[in-house]
């Protein structure tokens, strides 16, 4: 009997170090050169992009959305490979988490726990559709947060990523470094 609980204890202590050895991470990537000119292309990209944001939130006046669109640029114009950076994540992602949110909004309302609920929802369905994208995650927060109507879902949210997303093509290939996006859909 003592020794089955001594096997049964080591496997509880395994399971636990195994765990926590998951959070040491690794080594540090090597940074892959870039050229002076394709920093200022992102940089220009950027700018672009957050101006017309700016002017877009001048006429919505929702101007917690503007974070969730900064981060979005970030990812377009200084991340523009990774799969979330690409126009079916950034359109469909902050498609589907603006309709996420403004539909518990409209349903349920404004609570701190419906807000959770939202970006909830948004998370599981940009997941379904293979649309995964972080800042949609305050898109539906801003959704719920703000209670915004079925408006809110294509404009300015669907024109927003749409413009971030068309400047990010137009600027990204200025450079010999650089192609976007690498894939539509």
């Amino acid at each position: 009997m003592e020794k089955a609980k001594n096997t049964s204890t080591q496997q509880y202590l395994n399971i636990i170090s195994e765990y926590f050895c998951k959070m040491r991470g690794g080594n540090c990537p090597v940074f892959q050169q870039v050229s002076y000119k394709s920093h200022i292309i992102t940089a220009l990209g950027s700018f672009l992009g957050i101006g017309l944001i700016s002017l877009l939130n001048l006429y919505y006046d929702i101007p917690l959305l503007v974070p969730s669109l900064g981060a979005t640029a970030v990812l377009l114009y200084a991340a523009c490979h990774v799969p979330m950076a690409q126009p079916r994540n950034v359109i469909g992602g902050h498609l589907v988490s603006a309709a996420a949110g403004v539909l518990v909004y409209q349903l349920i309302g404004s609570q701190w726990w419906t807000i959770a609920l939202g970006v909830s929802l948004a998370i599981f369905i940009m997941n379904l559709t293979h649309t995964l994208h972080p800042p949609g995650g305050a898109t539906a927060f801003v959704a719920v947060y703000t209670g915004q109507d079925f408006s809110y879902i294509l404009a300015p949210v669907g024109l927003g990523a749409f413009m971030l997303v068309l400047i990010a093509v137009l600027v990204n290939n200025c450079s010999s470094q650089i192609k976007y996006p690498d894939f539509w859909y």
